[in-house]
C-alpha cells in the first residue's frame, strides 16, 4: 500500500456523520492501546453518489479500513473484492479494510448488538423481537436476533419500515441463511414483543418516535427497547420508554461494542471496552 501519510488512517464514512462518536471514541482506544503514534482516527462525510470512488481511493491516502454508517452499509458490501460470511448473509458492511489493493467486508453490528443485550436482564433466546427499519443496521439486527435464538415462535422477529417492500426483501434474503421465523409486518402490535430495536433514523432530528414509529409508550413496559439513534442526551424514545418501565439499549452502548469488534479487526489486539465507552458518553450529561 503507498500511503500519503506514515500513520495508517482509519475513519468512519457517512452522510451525514458529524454526529458520529467514533473519532473520539476509537482516537481515545488507540491512545490507551498505545497506538496513538501510529494510528489515527477521523470521519469523511461522502455523499451516496461519490461514494464508490471515494473508498477506492482511501488506500492511497493512508488509509488501511473504515468503519462505514448511514446510508453506505450495503454499497459498502457490493464494491468489496472479498467479505466474511456475516456480511454476505446479512447483506451489508460496515467495516471495511484495505490491503494488498483489495477490499475486505466484515459486518461487526450484529456482533456488536448481541454484545449491549448481554447486559440485560432478557435473553434474545425464545423472545420475540420487533426490528424497526429494514437498512443495513436492520438487516444485522434481524440476523444476529435469529442466530441467538429469538426464533422460536412463528412470529418470532418481525421486520417492519415504512417502505414495506424493502423490508420484504430484506427479510427474504437473509431467510436464506438463518431461520428467522416471523414474518414483515406493516402493522405490528408492540404488547407482542419482548425485544424491540428501532434501526431507524427517527429521533435523529428530534421527531416524535411514537407519531413516527408503529410504539406506544403506554406499551413498553416490560420490554427491553434499544435505540441505535444517540446525541448528547438519551433519545426520547429511550426516555420515554424507560420512564414508562422498559429496559432500555441505547445507540452509544451499540456504537461501543460494535466499534471495539472493528478495532480488534485492523489491529489484532484487544480495545479497552470501558475507555471506549467513557469516550463516546462524554458530553452526555452536560
Amino acid at each position: 500500500m503507498s500511503g500519503a501519510s506514515e500513520k495508517k488512517r482509519l475513519a468512519v464514512i457517512g452522510h451525514p456523520v458529524g454526529h458520529s462518536r467514533s473519532p473520539q471514541m476509537q482516537e481515545a482506544a488507540l491512545r490507551e492501546m498505545g497506538l496513538a503514534g501510529e494510528w489515527s482516527y477521523e470521519a469523511l462525510d461522502v455523499a451516496p453518489e461519490t461514494f464508490e470512488r471515494s473508498v477506492r481511493g482511501l488506500p492511497d491516502a493512508g488509509f488501511v479500513g473504515v468503519n462505514v454508517t448511514i446510508p453506505h452499509k450495503e454499497a459498502a458490501l457490493e464494491l468489496a473484492d472479498e467479505a466474511s460470511a456475516a456480511a454476505v448473509q446479512i447483506g451489508a458492511a460496515n467495516t471495511l479494510s484495505f490491503e494488498y489493493g483489495r477490499i475486505h467486508a466484515d459486518n461487526t453490528d450484529a456482533g456488536g448488538l448481541i454484545d449491549a443485550l448481554r447486559g440485560v436482564p432478557v435473553s434474545p433466546r425464545g423472545v420475540r423481537a420487533l426490528v424497526l427499519g429494514a437498512g443495513g443496521a436492520a438487516r444485522a439486527a434481524v440476523w444476529a436476533l435469529a442466530r441467538e435464538g429469538a426464533v422460536v415462535y412463528v412470529n418470532g422477529v418481525d421486520a417492519w419500515n415504512r417502505s414495506p417492500g424493502r423490508a420484504e426483501s430484506a427479510y427474504r434474503d437473509i431467510e436464506r441463511y438463518v431461520s428467522i421465523g416471523g414474518a414483515p409486518v406493516e402493522d405490528p402490535r408492540q404488547e407482542d414483543y419482548g425485544i424491540v430495536v428501532n434501526t431507524t433514523s427517527v429521533g435523529l432530528r428530534g421527531e416524535d418516535p411514537f407519531a413516527e414509529l408503529p410504539l406506544e409508550q403506554g406499551k413498553c413496559r416490560g420490554q427491553v427497547i434499544v435505540d441505535l439513534v444517540y446525541g448528547d442526551q438519551p433519545s426520547r424514545l429511550l426516555s420515554a420508554a424507560e420512564s414508562a418501565g422498559a429496559t432500555v439499549v441505547d445507540g452509544i452502548e451499540v456504537l461501543v461494542q460494535q466499534g471495539a469488534r472493528s478495532l480488534k479487526i485492523w489491529t489484532e489486539r484487544d480495545p479497552p471496552i470501558d475507555v471506549m465507552r467513557n469516550a463516546a458518553r462524554e458530553g452526555l450529561s452536560r
